[in-house]
């Protein structure tokens, strides 16, 4: 059974003892122990940078899925940073969103033609700016280097599902098997079994969350189905939304009081994300309750506190910052402690 609770509690507590003697309690350790009970933490909305937190107040800040912008999601206060990976020609795990270079570096091309050697010398560019950065496209190994004990790394792989041994395997090699999060879309039984085939080659040691769409996924018990199968933490929901439809007044099926009502049985975090997707038209997540209408629309409070008072204990968001600020002011956020 993956990551039943006292299995994950017996992790968190080797983060702040070894050998019986009390050591340092990492940040890291104490976002894992709310991740692991979300019904004791349903109190605190938790924060994750999509591609790092590149973005404010819908500018961008600097390059994304960079090793700056995860020092920045950092110092945010963040609780986790997302970062896509993709591979080279000469087979090393790299942080890039695109299949091609062109959009986020100095570099034009296909990133699986091209060698690490090649790529490193390509620079990251703060997209839109003109700006180029002295950072080549970072690898998988450091940018776990740079969020290690610091920050949790959400694992969006565009590589299909047999490439996640091998990104358990880096992630386990620097100590770091409980630092990531991996994930896969599943929307029926048979994709739940096929998961779980594939997991059995990751190894039980490295959290997995299933992502449901509301364009497949409609019933609270196959929420419960799929959490339970792999004895997840949290589920990622996605909340299509219909360019010129309405508002989200309810927060879609998968925010229903019934999946509500199934996350505090299966102790486990409904997880909504308000960022754009790139190249498509806006507010396609979220229900349209997203990014934009709270940056330009400049209502947070229908954004960040909507999908709140909708059950949301985790926000994966463009604008960490201002989902960070806006939820604290109004008591949606509970301190780390790390005096101890």
């Amino acid at each position: 059974m993956r990551w039943a609770a006292p299995i994950f509690a017996a992790v968190v507590l080797a983060a702040v003892t070894v050998n019986g003697i009390a050591a340092e309690t990492t940040r890291t350790s104490q976002i894992l122990n709310r991740l692991q009970d979300a019904n004791q933490w349903r109190s605190h909305i938790m924060v994750v940078a999509h591609r790092a937190g590149w973005k404010e107040n819908g500018r961008i800040r600097m390059a994304e899925n960079s090793l700056a912008s995860i020092r920045y999601a950092i110092n945010l206060g963040a609780e986790i940073v997302e970062m896509d990976i993709r591979k080279t020609a000469d087979g090393r795990l790299i942080v890039m969103h695109d299949s091609w270079l062109d959009r986020t570096t100095t570099c034009k091309g296909e990133v699986d033609k091209r060698t690490l050697t090649d790529l490193q010398a390509c620079r990251l560019i703060v997209e839109g700016t003109g700006i180029i950065t002295d950072e080549p496209i970072p690898t998988l190994e450091q940018a776990l280097a740079t969020a290690k004990g610091r920050i949790l790394v959400n694992i969006d792989n565009k590589l299909g599902p047999d490439a996640l041994p091998e990104i358990a395997a880096t992630a386990r090699a620097m100590g770091m098997a409980d630092g990531i999060l991996i994930k896969e879309a599943v929307w029926n039984a048979k994709r739940i079994d096929d998961t779980k085939a594939v997991l059995a080659s990751v190894g039980d040691d490295v959290p997995f969350m299933p992502i449901l769409a509301d364009d497949a996924v409609h019933e609270a018990r196959f929420m419960t189905q799929a959490t339970r199968a792999f004895s997840a933490f949290a589920a990622e929901l996605v909340t299509w939304h219909e360019t010129g439809a309405p508002l989200t007044d309810r927060g879609g099926p998968l925010f229903s009081a019934m999946a509500r009502a199934a996350a505090i049985a299966g102790n486990w975090h409904l997880w909504v994300n308000t960022y754009p997707i790139v190249n498509r038209p806006g507010a396609m997540l979220a229900g349209g309750r997203g990014d934009e209408l709270a940056v330009f629309g400049q209502r947070p409070e229908e954004v960040y506190g909507f999908w709140a008072d909708r059950g949301a204990t985790i926000i994966q968001t463009d604008e960490p910052k201002l989902a960070i600020e806006w939820l604290e002011a109004n008591g949606y956020r509970v301190p780390y402690d790390l005096t101890n």
